[in-house]
């Protein structure tokens, strides 16, 4: 059941008539920071149309271009928070003393105001959404809660301007030193996890994982290398067992369960399909 709260200065949305609602009546004096959690939605931004998609993050700044006309998909879901300009300036303003590029960061958010989230950072997004929900449930708000909800702005904002730091670097003199779009990410992130937990092995696993979908993870394998996500699994559990038969003394069985492999058959049946030999075969012939 969705949920739309406001007050004077937060507005709190995972309704589409809410997200209507914001927009018509504070989209222009408000930051907004749109996570969406199933479809996509197409809004127009920046002279051109820019398409935010499940596991990614929209921040629009003060100053920033306003959002146009959008479309949205059937099974479009999102979490929606608003707060007026001035509030996310001043909370901007308290992180001077622990951020030295808090103001490039504002800057760079301006033209890059789209991020994919990791399953990490998604979580957070969630936790924060519920206690803004629950505080502004409470239908006799005192000044103390009024300031706990401030406070939770704050920290989300500075959840923010860390996640930064994982996807754009700056120079000393506040330029852009790297940075990082949604796909290198997830590239990257995938990879991280293959060297991680190599013996998962499936398409699948690595997808849910990184929270999309196979298909679309094999589409930035191949964008991002040249090989599928698929290929990829192969080659590290390729590396691997190849590494035990040459090097090792371990018998089949042993090797298939250290890898995890479900029995030595299927282990033999992988090998033979990937090397064109059997492991034993492989074993006398390749022994260094």
């Amino acid at each position: 059941m969705g949920m739309t709260s406001f007050t004077d200065f937060l507005f709190l949305t995972d309704e589409v008539e809410g997200f209507k609602q914001c927009r018509e009546t504070r989209s222009a004096v408000s930051t907004t920071a749109i996570m969406c959690t199933k479809g996509h939605i197409d809004v127009y931004y920046r002279d051109e149309m820019l398409r935010i998609e499940k596991g990614q993050l929209f921040v629009r700044v003060p100053n920033a271009t306003e959002l146009g006309p959008y479309e949205i998909s059937e099974d479009f879901e999102f979490m929606m928070l608003a707060i007026p300009n001035a509030l996310f300036e001043e909370l901007m303003y308290d992180h001077m003393r622990v951020e030295p590029h808090w103001w490039q960061k504002l800057e760079y958010l301006k033209e890059n105001p789209t991020f994919q989230l990791d399953k990490r950072a998604i979580e957070f997004c969630n936790l924060y959404f519920r206690l803004l929900q629950l505080q502004l449930s409470d239908e006799h708000p005192t000044d103390y809660r009024i300031q706990i909800m401030k406070m939770i702005a704050r920290a989300a904002s500075m959840e923010l301007l860390n996640y930064m730091d994982k996807v754009v670097t700056f120079d000393d003199m506040g330029g852009v030193r790297s940075s990082v779009n949604s796909s290198d990410y997830l590239f990257k992130s995938f990879t991280q996890l293959l060297r991680e937990y190599p013996h998962a092995r499936e398409v699948q696993w690595y997808a849910e994982k990184l929270d999309i979908t196979p298909k679309y993870l094999s589409e930035i394998c191949k964008e991002r290398s040249g090989k599928s996500a698929s290929q990829w699994i192969a080659e590290i559990t390729v590396a691997e067992l190849k590494q035990y038969l040459r090097n090792t003394t371990l018998p089949i069985h042993e090797i298939a369960k250290v890898m995890e492999f479900p029995n030595a058959s299927f282990f033999c049946q992988y090998t033979k399909k990937h090397t064109g030999l059997t492991p034993n075969h492989y074993r006398k012939t390749k022994r260094n």
